[in-house]
């Protein structure tokens, strides 16, 4: 059997990606995966029924068999649990405390690893992450590592606080991703790095119209459009 196409962007926070992977799915008519939601989903859906954060078997069978789905917008992607719009609430402080319990157990891991694996379906899918190309699609079609430099992510991320009606320190910002970079280059497991074969691209100074026509080229130089 022939497993459809996939398109892997791997890169920062900050970096844009998301904003591409939707509306690159929305171009093409295929399949989103937003990864980094899928620990704050496990976390959710688990404790909507009602279990234990701490019962590793039975919140691992939940992300095994997590029933969701990413609908690319035109301003990033809506996130539907069981039927529901989760989209604001998986983005609370509360969801990303059941996010942090639940990535710690192994078992839940490994579930999420092959959840991820199931999105590969026909036509084709778009997979946005960290260690998508490395970890997750090591086979995938093209592979892209979207970067921007730390001040460039701490200023589209301080503009989009501020029109959201939040206070915020753009030296703080900054100051922030750059931990972060630092942390999630270094960790041991899954390390946010560009697999060997992926495209990079620097959005620093490039629109998403820009960094989206650029994957287009790569897509199309690869024969899947």
């Amino acid at each position: 059997m022939t497993l459809a196409s996939v398109i892997t962007i791997d890169g920062p926070s900050g970096a844009g990606k998301g904003t591409v992977c939707a509306r690159l799915a929305a171009e093409l008519g295929w399949h989103l995966l937003d990864s980094g939601a899928l620990y704050r989903l496990t976390g959710l859906a688990a404790h909507k029924q009602g279990l234990s954060l701490a019962n590793e078997s039975a919140v691992a069978a939940v992300a095994a068999t997590l029933p969701v789905r990413f609908e690319p917008t035109s301003d990033g992607v809506r996130v539907i649990l069981s039927g529901d719009d989760v989209t604001r609430e998986i983005r609370t402080e509360e969801v990303g405390s059941m996010a942090s319990q639940v990535a710690a157990l192994p078992a839940v891991r490994a579930a999420l690893l092959q959840r991820q694996r199931d999105f590969q379906q026909a036509p084709g899918l778009i997979a946005d992450g960290r260690d998508m190309g490395t970890v997750v699609f090591p086979n995938a079609d093209v592979k892209i590592f979207l970067t921007a430099s730390a001040e460039e992510r701490g200023q589209r991320r301080y503009k989009q606080l501020i029109e959201k009606g939040f206070s915020a320190s753009l030296p703080a910002l900054i100051e922030d991703i750059r931990t972060r970079d630092e942390r999630d280059s270094n960790r041991a497991v899954a390390p946010l790095k560009p697999a060997q074969d992926a495209y990079e691209i620097d959005s620093t100074s490039m629109s998403i119209e820009e960094v989206c026509q650029t994957v287009l080229r790569l897509v199309q130089k690869a024969g899947l459009i």
